[in-house]
């Protein structure tokens, strides 16, 4: 794993940086369970992915909406997007297959890739306007699907733009732009026309997440969010009590911890 140094190498203007504090609060909610990941959408819903491949839906007061359990029939769920609570996006890599359920996660349509000629996406993600956007990996393309699966728009081919070989993991489709997430390399962005814009150089987080004009995520104990406007920096080292935690994530004011036992909602503060 790199080291802090070389995650933060190229912020050569490190000095803008401000450093900031958070506090834990109490203890809001805890939902037991066996999870391997979760999700929080932008009116607070919780989306639990058992580790038997359930997808759950509980509100903001953490009382069960919905279950989806068809899940199981396509394999394992490499991804579930919930950036519009009504629109949910699962992607299953392996069988290349992608699943739209709707708010109360009941099953709307699904997209065999293969049949679009499409076999190794690493990555999707919803659109601001209901398509989905995939990183082709064989095509080294964005490429821009409406529900049936149709291409509406790609870009060029991406070894034709850059010097090395992107392998996005995730995809963001944030503040009217898209961001294609390279652990390894960093964060690429594009407009919605598909023009290179620039690279932000963050690599190695873990649990990354976009929410407004912030970037989240995890290295070891310490939480890192970037102001992707003002390109400042902030650390917090996660509490003794919650390290070792499978996933943190930040929203609203709360900080969601999953463990081994279920997931823990507290109230968070910042100085």
């Amino acid at each position: 794993m790199k080291t802090l140094l070389n995650i933060l190498i190229v912020f050569f203007f490190s000095f803008l940086a401000k450093a900031q504090s958070f506090s834990v609060g109490q203890k809001l909610k805890t939902v037991t369970g066996d999870y391997a990941s979760f999700s929080v959408d932008n009116l607070d819903n919780i989306y639990l992915l058992s580790t038997s491949n359930q997808l759950k839906k509980l509100n903001s007061n953490g009382d069960s909406i919905s279950v989806f359990n068809d899940i199981k029939k396509f394999g394992e769920a490499t991804l579930v997007d919930v950036s519009n609570p009504v629109k949910i996006v699962l992607y299953y890599k392996g069988f290349s297959t992608i699943a739209v359920l709707d708010g109360m996660l009941n099953l709307k349509n699904t997209i065999d890739l293969r049949r679009k000629n499409i076999f190794n996406a690493t990555a999707a993600a919803l659109s601001y306007d209901g398509k989905i956007w995939l990183y082709d990996d064989m095509d080294n393309v964005l490429k821009k699907l409406d529900d049936e699966g149709n291409i509406l728009f790609k870009t060029a081919d991406f070894r034709q733009i850059f010097d090395k070989v992107l392998a996005p993991v995730k995809i963001f489709d944030q503040n009217q732009y898209v961001y294609l997430y390279d652990s390894m390399q960093g964060i690429y962005v594009f407009d919605y026309y598909g023009s290179y814009k620039n690279k932000i150089d963050i690599t190695g987080w873990k649990n990354l997440h976009i929410t407004g004009k912030y970037i989240y995520g995890a290295v070891g104990n310490a939480l890192y969010r970037y102001n992707i406007s003002t390109f400042k920096y902030d650390e917090w080292q996660v509490p003794a009590t919650l390290q070792g935690v499978k996933q943190l994530f930040i929203k609203n004011n709360k900080l969601y911890a999953l463990g081994k036992d279920g997931l823990d909602i507290y109230s968070l503060s910042f100085d």
